[in-house]
């Protein structure tokens, strides 16, 4: 067996009365792709800020590459290797593409900005990554959607991550920004990265993910693989359902018809 990358033993999380996350198991290799999937309020995005250190689990055992390390600031996980790529990107809309993928990293040379140099890297990164950008001059906010989503995760190249979080990186995105997205998702994995991958979007865990881990009310509620296992029972146990409620539901009476 593999030795997991991280994992998650007995981890547990509480925002005043609501406990949000309780003895969460979580094991993700090096080289794969993890889909956590879960209803509303299932604690998907909390058991995200546990790992990226931004929301530190209240006890429970986190280990990395077998051995117990302690995550208890953004700063802990990055020293890991841990990249986070959040729903809302936290990204600056002001400032334009060069000056996103190196925030907080930033080139100097004689103690000034090496702008050349870090337009350079961005243009080198994003022709190795098959990326289209037009202008990496233009600020990120005349960017789309899409487009501002592939340059988060592209930021992830630049010291490239042993895990990357993604916060449902395909939301609100057209086909062709989809596909893109998921390339570079199977890019990292082909890198030998581990990726932890929050999508509603089963199209989407179908297409990169190898397992799938479940939540429900903070709590695991499965585990499966992704090749031997149907969107029904992934569906199923995300929402306590034992079958489709959707295609179970009587037709309505002809009468209540307008």
């Amino acid at each position: 067996m593999v030795q997991p990358l991280l994992a998650l033993r007995g981890v547990s999380k509480r925002f005043a009365a609501v406990q949000a996350l309780v003895d969460v198991e979580l094991e993700i290799r090096a080289g794969e792709v993890v889909a956590l999937v879960g209803d509303n309020a299932a604690g998907k995005s909390t058991l995200v800020k546990v790992i990226s250190g931004a929301g530190p689990a209240d006890k429970g055992v986190i280990e990395w590459e077998g051995g117990a390390v302690q995550i208890k600031r953004p700063q802990d996980a990055q020293a890991l290797g841990i990249a986070t790529v959040y729903q809302d990107l936290a990204m600056c809309g002001n400032l334009d593409v060069v000056a996103n993928l190196f925030l907080g990293r930033e080139i100097h040379r004689f103690g000034i900005l090496d702008e050349v140099e870090m337009e350079r890297r961005t243009r080198e990164l994003l022709q190795i990554l098959s990326i289209r950008i037009p202008d990496v001059r233009a600020p990120l906010a005349t960017l789309s959607g899409g487009q501002r989503r592939v340059v988060a995760i592209t930021r992830s190249f630049l010291d490239p991550p042993r895990l990357l979080l993604l916060d449902e990186p395909t939301a609100s995105l057209g086909f062709e920004q989809t596909n893109q997205l998921l390339d570079l998702i199977e890019e990292l994995r082909d890198r030998g990265a581990g990726v932890l991958l929050i999508s509603h979007n089963m199209g989407d865990i179908k297409a990169v993910a190898d397992r799938v881990a479940v939540l429900r009310l903070g709590r695991n509620n499965g585990l499966f693989n992704v090749s031997t296992t149907s969107q029904e029972q992934i569906i199923s146990a995300s929402t306590g359902a034992t079958d489709n409620a959707a295609l179970d539901r009587p037709p309505r009476p002809e009468e209540a018809w307008p």
